[in-house]
This record gives structure tokens, sequence and C-alpha cells, in this order.
């Protein structure tokens, strides 16, 4: 059985890599290889994400979410001012994860993705899903 992690690696954390990379180009004037290193990524990734080819699958979702759009900022924030440690990073990325389950963003994509955790109810939108 695969875990509901699995979405977040495959479709969460990629948007929210292309939310930060836009926000560190559009709001703090980086250029792309200036964002790449900030996000430890290759430019090839980054090209890939600024055309779509990757993270583009959940971006109207998760930018109507308010909340993670405010942890995403605060984190391209530090990361353009280089002040913020590695941990503070996974913990900021933790928490959009955490927000975006929360507020029921991949609930569907659950029940669409992930078929055998239909069998169980999930605590976070109380729907057998996980």
């Amino acid at each position: 059985m695969k875990p509901p992690c699995m979405i977040v690696v495959q479709y969460i954390l990629p948007t929210i890599r292309v939310l930060i990379m836009k926000d560190l180009i559009q709001k703090h004037n980086m250029r792309k290889i200036g964002a790449s290193r900030k996000m430890e990524l290759t430019p090839a990734a980054i090209t890939q994400y600024m055309k779509g080819a990757r993270g583009k699958a959940f971006t109207d979702e998760i930018t109507k979410s308010e909340k993670t759009m405010k942890i995403i900022s605060d984190l391209a924030d530090a990361l353009a001012r280089n002040d913020i440690p590695a941990k503070d990073i996974i913990d900021k990325l933790c928490e959009a994860c955490s927000t975006i389950r929360a507020e029921g963003i991949i609930c569907g994509l659950h029940q669409e993705k992930l078929p055998a955790l239909k069998e169980c109810t999930c605590a976070i939108c109380e729907r057998s899903v996980c």
C-alpha cells in the first residue's frame, strides 16, 4: 500500500517549489540561477517549473489557501535573506503540508490516486479516504 505522503511528494512539494521559485524571481528580483541555488535545485529543474512541466497540478488549489501562501511567502523571504537554517526550511515545508492537509485540499487526490485508503476514515476530512 502507498502512504498518503506519496501524494505530497508527487504533487504538493513540486507545487510548493513552483510557488517559492516564482516568489523569489518576481518579488525578490532573482534570476533563475540565483533561485535555483537558494532552493538547491538545478537550473534545469527551475526551467521545468517555469514552463509548467513540474508542479503545475495543484497551483490553483494551493494559491486559494491564504495560510499556506503566507507560509510559502515567509519561506521565500527567509531564503532571499539567507537567514534560515535547513531545519527551519524543513519545518516550514512540513507546516505548509500540514495546512494543506488540514484544509482538505488533497482529499480528492487521495481518493483518486490511493483507492486502497477508501477503507479507512480520514481524520482530516472525515470521509472514507485514508
